[in-house]
């Protein structure tokens, strides 16, 4: 489990960005019965994440199309909520980060850890308006 003083800020740029934090179980639950798209990104402390998956998730949320419901759950801090997320993208294995993108809550697209790593999060950004304007 990390500090709460530690993750507080890479929380907070997912949250300010209009993403809900989902910290339980049942709040993922509740978020993955809303209907229409939504996307889930299962934040991380790690350096892929802090320096292209979360800026790349919020240049994203820019484009003209986007999910309708944004959540996050957060990896070795909400480890029950993670683990009820991670239900909703099997058959992929566990990824941190990881970003999955859900139609009336099926799972359409997941970009995985090995997708992020080595991109920049420009390329994240495209990547991700490019499966929005498919939904």
């Amino acid at each position: 489990m990390y500090p709460e003083q530690l993750v507080a800020p890479m929380k907070a740029e997912l949250a300010n960005a209009g993403f809900t934090e989902l910290t339980t179980p049942e709040a993922v639950e509740a978020f993955m019965k809303k209907p229409g798209t939504s996307m889930i990104v299962i934040n991380s402390v790690c350096g892929c994440a802090a320096g292209t998956a979360r800026p790349g998730v919020r240049k994203s949320i820019e484009h003209s199309k986007i999910p309708a419901n944004l959540g996050t759950v957060f990896a070795g801090v909400d480890k029950e909520a993670v683990s009820k997320a991670r239900e909703f993208t099997l058959p992929y294995p566990p990824s941190s980060p990881a970003i999955a993108v859900f139609k009336d809550g099926n799972l359409v697209h997941f970009v995985e850890r090995h997708h992020i790593e080595g991109r920049s999060a420009d390329m994240i950004a495209t990547h991700l308006k490019m499966v929005y304007d498919e939904l």
